[in-house]
């Protein structure tokens, strides 16, 4: 019977730059058959993260270890944990370079080399599907169709933890909606772990079981999806009414204007909202996350 994997555990991982920390003490621990949302400002540290769990990139310090029946397995250096994990990242495509001049089905040959659980048929119904030309250079193709090559090598891949970092960039709206329906599908099939790291939430939020941010290199929290949203509400009126209906609550992003004031707040278990007069409001994960990760007005 085939080993499957677990769970992928990275223990207080730290990454060092220079005078700059890209992570700082992370600790994260993904499941076996979860879609994970990946989400953070630019420079959070969430490609960091990715490379170092797929052990493309040493930690500063910690570790990475998959969690078997038989076992704990570092990931790093260690053929028979990394033949489950494929991080197929963003390929950043220079000119005069010899990626730029690889045609795309050496491309993809090369991954099936690599990648021991590699489903060709799956490629090649992709390939279909996304109508590349497998015959042009990659240097010639449209960032979207660079998009799709990286697409296909993740799926393709069959890899139990999978990792994406900004898929659909480039994407038009219809190939966005293509790639989630087929991602939902190849889940639904074979229950693999999907991370998805995005920058275009709402259209995703759907299918993240649990979302992960990242800000300024820390975990700033990972949670059911579903349950975030629902514990964080967005209250605003008259700033004192606001006040006493979210006093004693954890709060962010409190805006004013004039004698009109709205914040977030995010509810702990147990806790509710009193009466007041205010206007309260379901979030969406995008402006949870501004809320979050942004700028205090």
């Amino acid at each position: 019977m085939e080993e499957r994997m677990e769970q992928l555990i990275c223990e207080n991982i730290t990454k060092n730059y220079k005078s700059k920390d890209a992570l700082d003490s992370v600790n994260l621990t993904l499941a076996k058959g979860k879609i994970y949302g990946l989400i953070g400002r630019n420079g959070a540290g969430k490609t960091t993260l990715l490379s170092i769990l797929s052990a493309q990139n040493p930690p500063s310090e910690g570790s990475v270890v998959l969690e078997t029946e038989e076992g704990r397995l570092s990931v790093w250096e260690n053929e028979k944990a990394l033949s489950h994990i494929c991080f197929s990242r963003e390929l950043n495509v220079g000119k005069n370079t010899a990626l730029s001049a690889t045609k795309v089905k050496d491309y993809l040959r090369t991954a099936s080399v690599y990648l021991p659980y590699w489903d060709q048929e799956l490629a090649d119904e992709l390939i279909r599907k996304f109508h590349l030309d497998v015959k042009q250079k990659i240097g010639k193709l449209s960032k979207g169709m660079v998009s799709m090559v990286t697409i296909i090598v993740a799926l393709a891949s069959k890899a139990d933890f999978t990792f994406l970092d900004e898929p659909v960039s480039g994407l038009d709206v219809v190939a966005r909606e293509q790639f989630y329906r087929i991602l939902l599908e190849e889940f639904t099939e074979t229950g693999r772990t999907f991370v998805v790291s995005t920058h275009i939430m709402e259209e995703a939020a759907d299918l993240f079981e649990e979302v992960i941010i990242l800000k300024e290199g820390k975990l700033l929290l990972k949670e059911n999806t579903e349950e975030l949203l629902e514990s964080c509400l967005h209250i605003s009126g008259k700033a004192e009414e606001v006040d006493r209906a979210t006093e004693g609550l954890e709060k962010h992003y409190e805006e004013r204007l004039g004698r009109s004031k709205s914040v977030m707040v995010r509810l702990k278990p147990g806790q509710e909202l009193p009466d007041a007069e205010v206007t309260v409001q379901p979030m969406k994960l995008e402006k949870v996350f501004v809320a979050l990760c942004g700028e205090e007005a």
